[in-house]
Parts: C-alpha cells; structure tokens; sequence
C-alpha cells in the first residue's frame, strides 16, 4: 500500500450529491425526512460540500447563510472507514469560511461538544429526540382553530420570524408546500398562535417545527399532525419545560441529545415558543 497522502478536494455540493449526504446521515440515526433536500439548497443552494478523493466522496458539511448575520452548521459527516485523518477539519474550515463574519449556529452530539467549544461555539441549551407512537393523537384535519397552510404564507412567515434567529423565507416557502409534507396553522380569533410541520423520515414521521404562542395551541397541533398510530419523532429543547411535558404526555420517550450552540451573539427570538426544532441540519 502506498504511503502517498492521498489528496482531499473540497468542492460545492449540488442537488445531485445529496443522496449521499443523506444516506450518510440516516446512518447515523440521525433520520433525515426523505423529501429535506430541495427546502435546504432552497436556502442557500451555496452552502454544502462534499471532500472528494480521486472523486470518491469522503467528507461533508453544510454551513447555510441566513441573511448577513446568521448561519447554520450541519450535515457535518466523515465515512466512518476514512477518519482520523484529517479528513473532517480540512472540509470543517471550508465549510466554515462560507459564513464569512457571521454568528454560526448548530446542534451538536454529545461526542463532539468538546470539540465545537475548541473552535470557538458555546451551548445554549440541550435538545432532546422524542420518538414513539404518540397517544391522544388524530391523523392532520382540520378542527379546535386547526387550519391547513393554504396559498398566504405570509401569516405563517410573520410568526416564524418571531421564533427563529434570522427570517428564512426563501427555505419555509418550500418547506411548508413540499408534496409529502403537511403544514398546519392555529388561527384564533384571525390570529395565528402557532404552526408545525410533519413530514416523512427514513424510519418515522418527524414534526418541526413546532411553534406556539402557548401549551394549549402546540397541544392541539401536535395532536393533528402526530400521524395515528405509526411512530413520529421530534426535536425538544429541554429548557421548554412545557414541551417536554407535551410530548411526555402523548407517550413519546427521550432518546439522543444534541446541544445548541452558538458562536455569538444571535438575535432575540420567542424561545419559549420553540416547543419543536425545525430540524437539526438547518436549525
């Protein structure tokens, strides 16, 4: 065998590469939605990379800019028989140079906090997977103010700008009207009080996100887009007591933990009202 380093090319990810990005994913468990990619490269189609020896690829990651001060860190992979050898830190840098000076954000397993803090990031709170066949559920439909998304997502736009640190029209637009994917409002009183989102994974349903004004609005939603009785998912901060009680109570049980991090300050947000993640690869 040669002892010539062989060479990391680092290049951009388009849509075409993304079958392996998320195959590398779900084996993981990480369980992305099976539909996630175009509302991704809808946001910044700029923003992904792949590491590539002799064309093979090897390594990725996404840094997904959301305006001039905010980013979002992901898809952050390595093939498992090629680690440990630099791979990993060489795509890191590239990815994270596409951020230029902005705040960067993302989530992080356990394993590898300690190396996030190393490069600059500091956690915020932990978010925990909820995974089960929920209880108390109904299949989506309409009903106690339960509205679909329908063709104005100017009301939905406005009120996920309230919970998330930067606006994202350009990614909800596609998020909230991909074939596959249902989007539901409550509307009380013409007023939206919160939306979610289900879509289908690789091994279960997956809500986000899940934003509501109160317990009693997430409570509703989460009941018409929890899909009957096969298994859904969905990203909880635990800083949201509320929210864990919610999926607690709908027989969910807690499996992998991420952190929240951030290498800055980002801007004020209704953090009490994230009773879902949107998804852990975009924020």
């Amino acid at each position: 065998m040669s002892d010539v380093p062989q060479r990391l090319d680092i290049s951009r990810a388009g849509p075409a590469d993304w079958p392996v990005i998320s195959g590398w994913a779900a084996d993981e468990g990480w369980n992305p939605g099976r539909l996630d990619g175009d509302s991704f490269f809808a946001q910044d189609p700029d923003g992904f990379f792949l590491g590539r020896i002799d064309g093979e690829p090897v390594s990725a990651i996404s840094v997904v800019n959301y305006g001039a001060a905010y980013a979002f860190l992901g898809c952050y992979l390595v093939r498992p028989d090629l680690r440990g050898r630099g791979h990993g830190s060489a795509t890191w840098r590239a990815g994270l140079a596409h951020a230029g000076a902005r705040t960067v954000g993302l989530d992080g397993v356990v394993a590898q906090q300690d190396n996030y803090r190393r490069s600059g990031f500091e956690p915020a709170h932990r978010t925990v997977r909820f995974t089960g066949v929920a209880t108390h559920s109904t299949p989506a439909a309409t009903g106690d103010g339960i509205v679909p998304v329908g063709d104005d997502l100017a009301p939905v736009l406005a009120y996920d700008n309230a919970c998330y640190p930067a606006d994202r029209p350009r990614f909800l637009k596609s998020w909230l009207t991909t074939d596959g994917h249902t989007a539901l409002a409550r509307v009380v009183d013409g007023r939206v009080t919160g939306y979610g989102v289900v879509r289908p994974a690789r091994d279960t349903w997956r809500i986000g996100p899940l934003f509501a004004d109160t317990a009693d609005d997430a409570r509703a939603l989460f009941d018409a887009l929890a899909p009957g009785a096969e298994p859904v998912g969905i990203d909880v901060p635990e800083t949201n007591a509320e929210a864990v009680a919610l999926v607690r109570s709908r027989g969910l049980s807690a499996g992998f933990e991420t952190a929240r991090m951030y290498t800055g300050p980002v801007r004020s947000f209704a953090q009490g009202r994230v009773f879902g993640v949107t998804t852990l690869e975009l924020g």
